[in-house]
Parts: C-alpha cells; structure tokens; sequence
C-alpha cells in the first residue's frame, strides 16, 4: 500500500518532489497546498511544466488537511519565517499527519533550539501521536549523516570537518544583508552574529558530539570576507572592486583546546572570487566535503547535479526534498515527537530502484 503524502508548499524544493511522486511506486501525492492565489486551481502537472495529472493545487489548506493521509511534507518559507511555518506544521499535525519538513532548519536537531520553537509542536505531536521530522542539506544529511557515517567506521577521530564549497554564481536570491556578498565589504552581515550564524547553521555539530558521546566545552565561530580587487560579472551582475564577493565562515565545537567539529563554508560568484580559499577537487565547484583525521583518516566529496540540466541547484534541492520523503515509511515505527536524524533507522529509499 502507498504512503498518502499531501506536498505544501511549491517553491523549488515541492515542485522537484511533485515531479518524482507522480509515478513513484511507493508514494501517492493526494493534495498540494500553494501560498500563491495564482497557482489556486492550477493543475499540478501544468505546475510543474508537465502534463496534466488530474490534482489541481489549492491556497485552501484546512480541506486539504482534511483529506485522508499520511503525512504533509512540508516545504514552506525558511525559518525567517518562523512563525508561519510552526503554525503551518502545528495545524498539519493536529490534523493527524506525520510532518516531514525542510523549511525550519535549526529544527534539525531539536535539542539545542530555543522553547519557543519547540512548544507548539512538541503538544501536537504528543497529542495527535505523530512525528515531525525536519532535514536539509546543510544544516541537513550532508553534515549529519555523512559525517556520523563515516565517523563509524573509524578506531578514533581527533576531528571532523565539514564544508559547503560553493559558487553562488548561479544562485538567485539577495545574500547581502545576511551573507555579506555582493554588499561593500566593510557593510557587516547578519552572519557575522556569532549567536546568529551558530542558530542557523550550528545545530549539527552538539548532534554530533551527543552521538558520539562527548562533552562540548564551547562552539565558536569565524566569519571572513573576501574583497573583489577587479569587477566580476556574472549571471545577476556585477561585484564591484571593494565589494564582498566570497565569504568562508567555520562553526567550531571544542573539546579542551582542540576544535574537534567543524562546520566550514566557502561561497564565492565565480571561481575567480577568493582562489586561496578551500575548493572542489572532484569538479569545478559546488561540492561536499566530509574530512576526518584520525584513525583512519578520510576525505569523501559528494557532487549532486540534475538529472536533466546538470545543475547543481536542482541536484541539491532534489536530494534535499526526497530525503524528507523518503524519510515518511519510517515515520509510523518512531515515537511521536519532534526527531532528528538520531531518531530514524537508515533511509534507504524504498522504491527507487523499480524494474
């Protein structure tokens, strides 16, 4: 029998996984609620730039909670938008649904996040005797499950670092007030927040050191800018001399004098951007890299791409939105509650191998 799976929220991430459950063996899509009035009554198939499947999607969320399913995988706004998202997963809960989602991402490990985020939540799944399960790819599966699986295998590890290397150069968005990129470089960033920076992105590191069983005895952080010295033109326009056109900021958890967790960034436009600074080996860019020294030591650098474009964006949002999918078997087996990628059994993807 096929997990009812209701799709909320059509932004990159939805639209990706919409197109992998119309003919999944293991997943039946039965309702897409969208945020947009313009996309209310718009057949899913035409959403997606496909042929019409016969489900029009729907601004009206409380039917679709009505219907018999499942889960909701929720692919909603970032945790910008905390509390329109909590609201949303509250009311997707209560309705008597397991929640998978990618959009309030400190929520990846529960532990270190503040009350107020947690309550709400925490309630409807004890009261309606479900689970929420919230992942990504950074903070996600590619600085949980890569490093702690790899971590597995080894006698000792003295440290693990983990970096994001990529080129934002292809990347839509406005990364200046929160990155620094693109903005004059003596412009600070709201990243440049130690608390901030650990908030959005630091989560995973206290998830590895209580999977391993180790005592933190602080998280840091480092936060550089890398000037353009020449223009540098590229997709959405121009960085101009002086203007931040790299960043690379580390998360650091500490045990005594050593930093043995490390969540490292490297985002630059263009490879030309900050050349001194860590980069892709396997490809031109846009990697993962999982390093570990210890006994024995070990480097991994994962690649994802679009299966039909070649596009790293679409690779990585993919991957992002079906390891919360694929993620929903296994939902019915845990206890209700808010999980994180401690709570679950290896994620194999059922049904993605089909004759």
């Amino acid at each position: 029998m096929k997990h009812k799976v209701i799709v909320w929220g059509t932004g990159v991430v939805g639209k990706l996984v919409i197109r992998e459950l119309l003919d999944h063996p293991e997943f039946e899509l039965v309702g897409v609620i969208v945020h947009d009035p313009a996309k209310d009554g718009v057949d899913v198939g035409t959403l997606i730039g496909a042929e019409p499947f016969g489900l029009a999607a729907t601004t009206d969320w409380e039917a679709v909670l009505r219907l018999d399913a499942d889960a909701v995988a929720y692919y909603g706004p970032t945790a910008e938008y905390a509390v329109q998202n909590i609201d949303n997963m509250t009311a997707a809960l209560r309705s008597g649904k397991h929640v998978v989602s990618t959009s309030m991402t400190p929520l990846v490990y529960p532990e270190p996040c503040p009350p107020e985020m947690k309550v709400a939540l925490e309630q409807a799944c004890q009261e309606s005797g479900k689970s929420c399960f919230t992942t990504g790819i950074d903070p996600g599966f590619a600085n949980d499950l890569f490093p702690m699986t790899l971590m597995g295998v080894c006698g000792r590890v003295d440290s693990v670092r983990v970096q994001e290397l990529l080129d934002y150069a292809t990347y839509e968005g406005d990364y200046g007030p929160t990155m620094g990129i693109g903005a004059p470089i003596e412009q600070a960033a709201v990243l440049e927040i130690p608390e901030v920076l650990i908030f959005a992105w630091g989560h995973t590191i206290p998830m590895i050191a209580d999977a391993v069983g180790v005592k933190l005895d602080r998280i840091d952080t480092v936060y550089e800018k890398w000037a353009a010295t020449e223009p540098i033109e590229y997709k959405f326009g121009v960085i101009e001399p002086g203007h931040c056109a790299a960043v690379r900021f580390e998360i650091r958890g500490w045990v005594g004098d050593e930093a043995k967790i490390v969540i490292e960034h490297v985002n630059r436009i263009t490879n030309d951007a900050a050349t001194h600074w860590p980069r892709a080996t396997s490809v031109d860019n846009d990697v993962y890299r999982v390093i570990i020294k210890g006994s024995p030591n070990i480097t991994q650098e994962t690649v994802f791409r679009g299966e039909l474009d070649d596009n790293p964006i679409t690779g990585g949002c993919l991957a992002t939105g079906m390891r919360a999918i694929n993620a929903i078997p296994y939902l019915g087996d845990a206890k209700p509650g808010l999980l994180s990628a401690l709570d679950l059994p290896l994620i194999s993807g059922r049904g993605t191998i089909r004759s």
